[in-house]
């Protein structure tokens, strides 16, 4: 009897409105939105072992004594048949000084495949100071069937590294990608 006395409520048109916008809202923030500025998050603090980048060749103050190992690796997204590795496991390298190096990559196929691969340094501070001029990480890879391509790696250790850090690993994680 008491529930015949409570006056009803009407439902608002903005209630629904709100309540259906919200997740709309959400999901494209989520999809569009976050990962662009989880990128440029990553690439300003090396966070997730994201390297930076430079558009010409700069000149450092180069302390000749101090020498870092830099550590090549190479890997690929399970399926994909690609051969991938360091031309080099590892170099010793200068900071402040620019150096090349290069990756081979091979199609075990008999189609087209294309891939684009994606980096990682470590230890993760380190990826604050590892800059590349010229990486085929900034492009799609087109490889034609059983192809092998010799792709370059031009990169510098900036001298502003912590002194404590005296190893670095570039990793590279090859993906396929559909045409």
């Amino acid at each position: 009897m008491a529930n015949e006395l409570r006056p009803q409520r009407k439902i608002k048109t903005s209630f629904w409105v709100k309540l259906i916008s919200a997740p709309i809202f959400m999901f494209v923030f989520a999809v569009f939105i976050m990962p662009p500025i989880y990128d440029v998050f990553c690439e300003i603090t090396g966070f997730n072992g994201t390297t930076g980048r430079v558009n010409a060749e700069q000149q450092y103050v180069v302390n000749e004594d101090r020498k870092v190992e830099v550590s090549f690796f190479a890997m690929t997204m399970g399926g994909f048949p690609l051969q991938f590795k360091p031309k080099v496991n590892s170099m010793e390298v200068i900071p402040g000084k620019f150096y090349t190096t290069s990756y081979i990559a091979k199609n075990n196929t008999d189609q087209i495949i294309i891939g684009q691969a994606v980096p990682s340094v470590a230890p993760t501070d380190a990826a604050l100071h590892f800059k590349k001029l010229e990486c085929f990480c900034f492009n799609r890879q087109v490889f034609k069937p059983h192809e092998e391509l010799e792709m370059t790696l031009r990169f510098v250790v900036e001298p502003e590294l912590d002194k404590r850090i005296q190893d670095i690993s570039l990793s590279y994680n090859f993906f396929k990608l559909e045409g």
